[in-house]
């Protein structure tokens, strides 16, 4: 008899499409299997041979979350190299370790969730580190390089398959799970929106994760847009997939939905298509898509297309043809050519915003190297664990021998007296190095860090007679961390107990930092974390007890008196008077006041850091400022020899930092966003408007410290011949650049555009293009561009679409937004604008021209904008140009809630109003409500808007 090969089912022939081998795979795949794929734990269908899946690999600037990898600069970094090039081999390094990775340990997932495409619209948002730039070109040209990089360069496999995050329009981490950006329509369509559709275009995302926020009063995880914009960008089938516990929000925070299953079903049809909640548990996202089912919220059909999807995903990351994936055996992890990368980003991240001359260091400097961040090379909360680790005064000790280089941290290093007169001491700890290695924070991954606790294997504090001296870091708004003299940050484990047991601040819970609070003729010790005070007893120092009901009164907690051994700027002064040159290495720690859950409050750098700043240019005028944050501060460099800026340089930043300020490279990072002199500048935060508000290098009218693309280098360039063809929908646009200097250096030629005389408000410079370059002495290179006259597009809320309007334009070639060096003006064609039409189209609410005290929400639970008045209960919107034609005798308004409507003509009398009373059918129960008018012509439409009541459209008829 001859034996037949067992029977190879469609789904696993690598010869047909990934298209038809899904829908097979789908047919074969029982309800039950279908629903639990949409958790983001999808279990192993072991019948079929299908292994257990999930999403969610975070890999922002190197594999996080897993134990020992490559770390890259911070996001923010990455986008100060304005480097393409090397974003898309930052890219490619990280999804190899990824692969690496995972053949070792199956946790490490290939569905990446970086990178953060949202725009740094605001400084003081505590995820700044995790973007790349305020602009949405330069942020979406990082963004594609990172995620072709990421993908690979295979036409059919993929390597890692990167999600886009956070959807949509979120800068804030106060109220960020219930709180509604109000995105007019020219903001969506021109900021928020083109960071993430360039991206997708370019073809190598796999998907975008909603963020917690809402958007004009619909929660993101509901988003239209999901359908009616990011579908539509891409034949590519896009996973979607939840942020953590945000379907739960929808009910539990934001109760825009009575029962989960409503919430669940609304959200899948909106596009979700995982569910990241209650961890690895997918038990009650199953039973609530069970539930939506049974009450008929949804249909197989649905959840078909969620999983199909998903499976999209896995067959291109090469799941099911394990012998034809090309990237199976990758195996590169921490190789010399990682290493190399991480240096080079680290030194192209960095950014001299200014210098008289001292920069860069000569050979023989003597070097005083203060500040709280000189010995430090900080980690954020999505960094993996350091295998190699430079900080800058290590960097310096290897550049300039340490006998040329003195340090003081400038720490306040002081004692805790009880009022009992003994002092907090941290015991000697016995065999305690045998565990640091394994207890070092992340060292060992976790597919959710938030869960991992602190050491209790360490000795709790005790009190003595002579006590322990601790460095005593202030990080400003009353936050302080206390160090041992072994270098350990007291911390609070789950027992409560204080321990000397941290190699750094860090989880999700900051369980090492305190905050000394006036208390009769001493302090009271709060311990941030737990929110308890600090008490001593009989076994050692520890927290208050959770139920104890006297604790927020201080009645059972210790009293401290604070005992001053030096002062930080005592410190500062002492190492630096005798010093050539002072470097002061100030900035963040990334756990710290401006993190994910926790915004800044001011732009200010901290005073305990401004301090030692002064002391040490109070003793030495020669001195230079290193920045090391994730974000901008508002700090006058004006009296220092020089200044510079980079982000958290990952693995390599010592190193970087101590050649660039030894002139072995020529700083050429440039800002990717816009440093503005004081908090006064800013906008609230929650105010989205960009245009209205006149936000970013965009529409900033004021003078910034320093703006959007600024960057000095150790040598000069001149732009010059600058030419401008347009033809087939295009600008050509060339111009040369020489290094007109004696040190080869790059430069980042930056090239923008400008409507002359707009007939409404439109950017003040708009980024179109950008190139680094690196040039010899002497040497010229002629840049071509090629601009697509849609660039030179606004969208026209009148219209209701990207209309270009006709008349002069500027481009402008420079290296910064402010610093152009060479300017020619196009005469385009385009469309002219039209008056609003509103006897065929009425006016929606939400396309106004102008507003004041305005807020956009929700039309329905599903789609369409209506406005309210916001905060103050009143608000004025402005429609410009509206034709009412041979005349007009009647206006309606579609309006829901109480409240009332008024309507004048170019801001004169008042000539309707509407009383509306409040009904009991909830917000999104409208009505129709008209009045006479006698209008005919053009004019401008003001509408005043009292009281909660919801405005949806407004129409005209003859």
């Amino acid at each position: 008899m001859t034996a037949h090969p067992p029977h190879t089912p469609p789904f696993r022939d690598p010869h047909l499409s990934f298209a038809k081998r899904i829908d097979d795979l789908l047919s074969r795949l029982t309800l039950d299997e279908k629903i639990g794929f949409l958790h983001q734990f999808a279990p192993a269908v072991e019948r079929l041979g299908i292994a257990a899946f999930r999403t969610g690999q975070e890999a922002l600037h190197g594999v996080a979350w897993m134990g020992p990898a490559t770390v890259f600069p911070q996001a923010v970094g990455l986008g100060a190299t304005w480097n393409t090039d090397l974003a898309r081999r930052i890219g490619e390094a990280v999804s190899k370790e990824v692969r690496a990775m995972r053949a070792r340990d199956d946790r490490v997932g290939l569905n990446i969730w970086a990178p953060t495409v949202n725009l740094l619209r605001h400084p003081l948002w505590g995820r700044n580190e995790e973007g790349y730039s305020e602009d949405p070109k330069l942020t979406s040209a990082i963004a594609t390089a990172y995620t072709h990089g990421l993908r690979g360069d295979h036409p059919t496999y993929w390597r890692t398959a990167p999600v886009l995050k956070h959807w949509l329009a979120h800068n804030n981490e106060t109220d960020r799970a219930t709180s509604s950006s109000s995105v007019r329509p020219r903001v969506l369509h021109e900021y928020d929106l083109r960071a993430f559709r360039e991206a997708v275009e370019a073809g190598a995302v796999a998907g975008v994760m909603p963020a917690y926020n809402l958007v004009n009063g619909r929660p993101n995880h509901v988003s239209p847009y999901l359908r009616e914009q990011l579908r539509t960008w891409t034949e590519e089938e896009l996973l979607v997939c939840s942020d953590a516990g945000a379907p739960s929000n929808l009910v539990d925070h934001e109760h825009y939905f009575d029962t989960h299953e409503e919430a669940t079903a609304a959200s899948l049809r909106a596009g979700v298509d995982s569910f990241t909640d209650h961890g690895t548990d997918s038990s009650q996202m199953i039973a609530r898509i069970q539930g939506a089912l049974d009450q008929d919220l949804l249909t197989e059909a649905e959840i078909d297309t969620a999983v199909r999807r998903q499976l999209s995903v896995r067959f291109r990351l090469g799941e099911f043809d394990p012998e034809h994936d090309p990237h199976a055996d990758v195996r590169d992890f921490d190789t010399p050519a990682h290493r190399a990368l991480a240096q080079e980003a680290a030194e192209q991240a960095i950014v001299l915003l200014r210098n008289d001359g001292v920069l860069p260091l000569a050979p023989d400097t003597r070097l005083a190297v203060v500040g709280l961040l000189a010995d430090e090379c900080k980690l954020d909360w999505y960094s993996g664990t350091l295998i190699h680790r430079s900080t800058p005064l290590e960097g310096l000790y290897e550049r300039f021998g340490a006998q040329r280089v003195e340090f003081a941290e400038g720490v306040d290093r002081v004692r805790l007296k009880t009022s009992a007169g003994t002092f907090l001491h941290v015991l000697a700890a016995e065999n305690a190095s045998e565990h640091d290695e394994d207890a070092t924070r992340g060292a060992q991954g976790a597919l959710d860090p938030a869960l991992l606790s602190g050491r209790t294997d360490l000795p709790p504090l005790t009190t003595d007679a002579t006590g322990t001296e601790f460095a005593l870091i202030d990080w400003d708004e009353g936050v302080l961390t206390l160090r041992a003299p072994d270098g350990r940050y007291l911390s609070v484990a789950e027992d409560g107990y204080l321990r000397a047991s941290a190699d750094q601040p860090g989880g999700w819970v900051v369980q090492e930092t305190f905050r000394l609070e006036p208390h009769g003729s001493g302090h009271l010790l709060r311990h941030l974390g737990t929110g308890r005070h600090v008490t001593v007893a009989a076994d050692g120092v520890k927290v208050a007890d959770e139920n104890d009901e006297n604790d927020e009164n201080g009645e059972n907690a210790e009293t401290f008196e604070l005992i001053i051994a030096e002062r930080g700027e005592d410190a500062v002064t002492r190492v630096t008077s005798e010093a050539d040159v002072v470097l002061v290495v100030a900035g963040n720690d990334p756990h710290i006041n401006g993190r994910e859950t926790e915004d800044r409050a001011s732009l200010r750098l901290p005073a305990h850091q401004e301090r030692l700043l002064r002391a040490a240019r109070a003793a030495n005028p020669r001195t230079v400022l290193a920045l090391v944050s994730a974000y901008p501060y508002a700090v006058d460099t004006s009296d220092l020899a020089a200044a510079l800026w980079t982000a958290h340089g990952g693995q390599a930043a010592g190193t970087a930092l101590a050649r660039v300020l030894a002139g072995d490279v020529s700083p050429a990072g440039r800002l990717p966003q816009t440093w503005y002199e004081s908090d006064a500048d800013l906008p609230g935060l929650l105010d989205y408007d960009v245009i209205g508000s006149r936000q970013t290098y965009l529409y900033f009218e004021g003078t910034p410290l320093f703006p959007f693309g600024h960057g000095l280098s150790y040598t000069s360039f001149s732009y010059g011949d600058l030419d401008v063809r347009i033809d087939d929908g295009t600008a050509h646009v060339s111009f040369t650049i020489t290094n007109t200097g004696d040190v080869t250096a790059d430069e980042v030629a930056q090239l923008y555009t400008r409507a002359i005389d707009p007939a409404l408000p439109r950017p003040r410079r708009e980024l179109v293009a950008h190139r680094r370059v690196t040039l010899a002495p002497g040497t010229e290179e002629e840049l071509s561009f090629e601009v697509p006259l849609r660039a030179f597009e606004f969208w026209d809320v009148a219209q209701g679409r990207w209309r270009r309007e006709p008349g002069p334009y500027e481009l402008l070639a420079g290296a910064s937004s402010e610093d152009i060096r060479l300017r020619t003006t196009v005469l385009l064609d385009g469309e002219p604008a039209a008056p609003r039409p509103v006897l065929q189209r009425g006016l929606e609410g939400a396309d106004f021209d102008e507003q004041s005290g305005v807020e956009i929400v929700d039309r329905t639970r599903t789609a369409g904008d209506a406005v309210t008045a916001g905060e103050g209960g009143a608000g004025e919107l402005v429609y410009r140009d509206c034709d009412f034609g041979d005349g007009v005798t009647e206006v309606r308004v579609t309006v829901s809630g109480k409240g009332s409507v008024e309507l004048s003509l170019d801001g004169g009398a008042v000539l309707a109003t509407w009383e509306v009373a409040e009904s009991d059918s909830g917000p999104y129960d409208y009505t129709t409500l008209g009045a006479g008018i006698v209008a005919e012509g053009v004019h401008d439409v003001h509408l005043g808007l009292r009281g909660p009541l919801r405005l949806a459209h407004v129409g005209f008829s003859g």
